[in-house]
């Protein structure tokens, strides 16, 4: 009997702690205009539109706007990542997260230049901010 409270306490105490636990996926979209939601909840609060890419000199910049779809502020964090011709990941250490605050509804324009002149795509990704 004990051994089975002890169990049923040790699974309870898993799902409370999972269901505590930060959810620190977001949205990405791609320059070529792929999308991705990894966490639902935060897709139904922010989008990413109006992705596009141009040369400056000779760096890839990308832009794209985050939408907010709720009425109440929050912030969130975004981070552009480079790719080159083949896929590979261009300096992704360099590239610091950058945090804003979203007012309701607000349209966001982010723009970022590539590390280096290899870059040929990009992803923009955007999570929410999470204070401890």
């Amino acid at each position: 009997m004990k051994h089975g409270l002890r169990s049923l306490a040790v699974v309870v105490m898993a799902i409370a702690l999972g269901a505590c636990a930060a959810k620190t996926g977001g949205v990405s979209a791609k320059s070529n205009g792929d999308t991705r939601i990894d966490n639902s909840s935060f897709g139904h609060k922010v989008t990413i539109t109006n992705v596009r890419s141009r040369m400056q000199a000779d760096h890839l910049q990308g832009s794209a706007m985050l939408v907010s779809k709720i009425s109440t502020d929050f912030r969130v964090q975004y981070r552009f990542s480079w790719y080159d011709k083949n896929g590979f990941v261009l300096e992704n250490e360099g590239q610091a997260w950058k945090s804003v605050k979203l007012h309701g509804k607000q349209q966001y324009p982010v723009q970022a230049l590539a590390p280096n002149a290899n870059a040929v795509d990009f992803e923009v990704y955007v999570r929410e901010a999470i204070s401890y």
